[in-house]
């Protein structure tokens, strides 16, 4: 079967959508900066901090620089989802010890994204999208199924890694100074930071 380009579905998408509103779901200031850049001059943003798989003090620090991301560009309003680790252990219970990127990696983009969904249409956003994809270490095949089969039409595809989007997040880092740090978020992510997430160095 012939790999799906999400980036140029993406594009497509922005060619009949420009203007309207999009819930964007963020796991930490990185990944969003490069995100919302790309998406900033076609859309109505909001996004969406919900990320109960964060430990408690790695939680509080992303979102706050989350915050003052958004904050000192504009590029978007903020929406705070609260922080419940117990839904985050609900959803993976059974799969503690699968390998990074596995089944374990899945539910909880499915937890994050349903979420996400929910939200965009409680709110009457009308497209809803995550930063997920940009991470190197991030299957956006694997993302964009989940997304299209909570959201249909209102999921907007995506690859943000693709034209250098992770780079572009790297130097928009280094440039608003934000907190980059070396693990998915995650205590089975921190576990395995040797062997995966100190290639990334980002969320």
């Amino acid at each position: 079967m012939e790999r799906r380009n999400f980036d140029s579905l993406m594009q497509e998408q922005i060619k009949r959508g420009q203007g309207k509103t999009l819930l964007l779901h963020c796991c930490c200031a990185p990944c969003s900066s490069a995100c919302l850049e790309r998406l900033k001059d076609y859309f109505k943003i909001t996004v969406l901090f919900y990320n109960p798989n964060i430990e408690d003090g790695e939680y509080e620090r992303r979102k706050n620089e989350l915050i003052r991301f958004v904050s000192e560009t504009g590029w978007a309003d903020f929406i705070d989802c609260g922080h419940d680790a117990n839904e985050f252990y609900s959803a993976v219970k059974g799969l503690e010890n699968e390998n990074e990127g596995g089944a374990r990696c899945a539910k909880c983009f499915e937890l994050r994204l349903a979420k996400t969904a929910s939200v965009a249409k409680e709110r009457g956003y009308d497209y809803f999208t995550t930063t997920l994809t940009i991470s190197p270490l991030k299957n956006a095949t694997a993302i964009n199924e989940i997304g299209e089969r909570l959201g249909g039409d209102k999921w907007l595809y995506s690859d943000f890694k693709k034209k250098n989007g992770f780079l572009r997040s790297t130097e928009l880092s280094a440039k608003h100074n934000l907190y980059r740090q070396d693990y998915c978020g995650c205590v089975f992510s921190k576990r395995a930071k040797p062997n995966n997430c100190e290639k990334e160095k980002n969320g």
